[in-house]
């Protein structure tokens, strides 16, 4: 339910709050007082786009507020699933629209996109008017209504739609199949040699790195050897009488004699005597690699063409050995797929068969669903027709098939149509009147409107183009649309205006150099001198008066019925 809608800086309006009530929300108000801004506002709530043309003259920005109260679980669930504040059960949405192009977005203080306030806003308000009503020309929203109507449709769209994604992909699997295989001679004897130039390589995974390692090892082989029997000779040479290890020996002897005096030089010696120890090590082992150390030139040269024929495959398939042997792999497969189509192209056909016998078992649920509810709704929908000063309208809803499988179905839904005993039913954009389609429009709400979850609708002058007993019968329907739902419904006419539960009244006025649109919620009194002056125009007489009671009278004992 819609608690609360303010507006800030909206063209005429400078400030207004209404503070909205359960049943039916009357709007009434001169013609150009301002009653289509509060559409326009509720459509900026929807996620309408909007520019700064819609900002009051003098201001720097328009600011609209709603806060809804809400019961339906699937609105919890959008707001976990959108990561939105969701501490009650109600909902707070600000829209503010800055003239340095700055635009805010909240919902529970939590910044939103254009595209989820549209989405959770269809969750909340549907709002139906002349648009809505042209609407009901198109294919997909006949289909829309019927779809609507069915009883646990979602089960069954959903077993279709997965069937369909299924089919589809295996089908277009087998699809790009056949025509790759046109190409397959060529693309074989390619993919061919190139698997046999890599194999013919054998390269192994870091083998660049442990060959750039061994190159650069036998290429500095001569200055390897000068620098490691230098270190030797400076450590431990024999011949040389000033080695380290003859020095540090000396030291070691000094130092064993001043331990016999003084124990402050114990820790030294420990640490000399480490050291010579290390150094001895060492010396061993640079002396082993002397012994050891040999330079094969042909080893040398083995390795650079080695190492010249991994470049070579790197450049082609590379750029490093990994993405080479990962480029094998995928020639591998790709061989494998071509030297074994035959037997794939089987089994993507024997599973497209399988896919499609699923498919088909769920498209006729769904078509079998579609057609049981578009008899009913048809039939429901006719009562509403005669209710509402047609009894001889027919109306029919036709599910077609397409004979091929689309993501909607394999069927469309058209409505036909005719308003007079003798006619021919049509397509219902063939034949259908403004004020025809008024009263099919309402009439299809009045019989839907009971098994969707949306809490608040909006009629936005429905009343065009009608009058008399059939502005009555209206009337009747919104009142009855009004006894489960919200309804907020902006109208012209004194036998819709007299069935409210709450009546506000709009209206503008000049204040200095600006106009200025405000709105009131009017009591009984009020409500009775409003009824008066719709029904005979601006002059209020006792005649007009007593009228205004007696259809206000009449609207109280039909909405008791209607609770009844």
């Amino acid at each position: 339910m819609l608690k609360t809608l303010t507006v800030w800086n909206l063209a005429l309006i400078k400030h207004i709050q209404i503070n909205f009530d359960n049943g039916l929300n009357i709007i009434t108000g001169e013609t150009g007082a301002g009653k289509s801004l509060l559409l326009g506002a509720l459509s900026l709530l929807m996620g309408q786009r909007s520019n700064t043309d819609s900002i009051r003259n003098g201001d720097n920005y328009l600011r609209i507020e709603a806060v809804f109260s809400i019961k339906k679980d699937i609105i919890h669930h959008f707001l976990e699933k959108n990561a939105i504040l969701d501490e009650s059960n109600e909902i707070i949405i600000v829209r503010q629209i800055n003239k340095n192009g700055k635009n805010i977005i909240q919902v529970n203080g939590c910044q939103i996109t254009l595209s989820i306030l549209k989405t959770l806003s269809e969750l909340l308000i549907d709002i139906h008017g002349q648009n809505e009503n042209q609407s009901l020309l198109r294919p997909e929203a006949q289909l829309d209504i019927v779809d609507h109507s069915i009883p646990n449709f979602k089960q069954y769209f959903q077993k279709y739609c997965s069937a369909y994604h299924e089919y589809n992909k295996i089908k277009n699997i087998l699809t790009q199949k056949q025509a790759s295989s046109k190409s397959y001679n060529d693309r074989l004897d390619m993919l061919q040699w190139q698997n046999n130039e890599i194999e013919s390589i054998a390269i192994k995974p870091d083998e660049d790195i442990e060959l750039e390692k061994k190159i650069k090892k036998l290429s500095n082989h001569e200055k390897i050897a000068d620098l490691v029997q230098a270190t030797y000779d400076l450590l431990s040479n024999n011949t040389n009488e000033s080695t380290i290890m003859s020095s540090l020996s000396i030291v070691q002897k000094n130092l064993a004699a001043l331990t016999k005096y003084d124990k402050h030089f114990d820790n030294t010696k420990k640490v000399i005597d480490d050291i010579c120890i290390q150094l001895q090590e060492s010396s061993y082992d640079i002396r082993d690699y002397i012994e050891n150390i040999d330079y094969n030139p042909a080893e040398l040269n083995s390795l650079l063409h080695r190492s010249d024929d991994i470049e070579r495959l790197c450049r082609k398939y590379g750029p490093n050995i990994e993405d080479v042997l990962n480029y094998q792999q995928k020639v591998k497969h790709e061989l494998d797929q071509i030297e074994n189509y035959d037997i794939i192209i089987n089994d993507l056909q024997r599973e497209l068969a399988q896919k499609e016998e699923l498919l088909q078992t769920a498209a006729a649920r769904l078509k079998k669903a579609r057609k049981t509810t578009a008899e009913n709704l048809a039939a429901a929908i006719k009562e509403q027709l005669t209710a509402l000063g047609m009894p001889d309208a027919q109306f029919i809803i036709k599910i077609n098939d397409i004979h091929e499988y689309m993501s909607s179905g394999t069927e469309t839904a058209q409505i036909m149509f005719c308003a007079n005993l003798g006619e021919t039913v049509k397509p219902l954009q063939k034949v259908v009147s403004g004020g025809e389609l008024s009263r099919i429009a309402l009439a299809i709400k009045t019989v839907t409107a009971v098994n969707d979850d949306i809490e608040v609708m909006v009629f936005d002058e429905i009343d065009t183009g009608i009058g008399g007993k059939t502005a009555q019968m209206v009337a009747e329907r919104i009142a009855r649309i009004a006894s489960f739902k919200q309804v907020l419904c902006i109208t012209h006419l004194p036998q819709i205006a007299c069935m409210a539960d709450v009546h506000f009244y709009i209206n503008k006025y000049t204040e200095k150099t600006h106009t200025i649109t405000k709105i009131k919620k009017l009591s009984s009194g009020e409500q009775l001198n409003e009824i008066a002056r719709m029904a005979s125009g601006s002059d209020i007489t006792s005649a007009s008066l007593d009228n205004a009671m007696e259809m206000l009278n009449n609207a109280k004992i039909k909405k008791g019925r209607l609770k009844s």
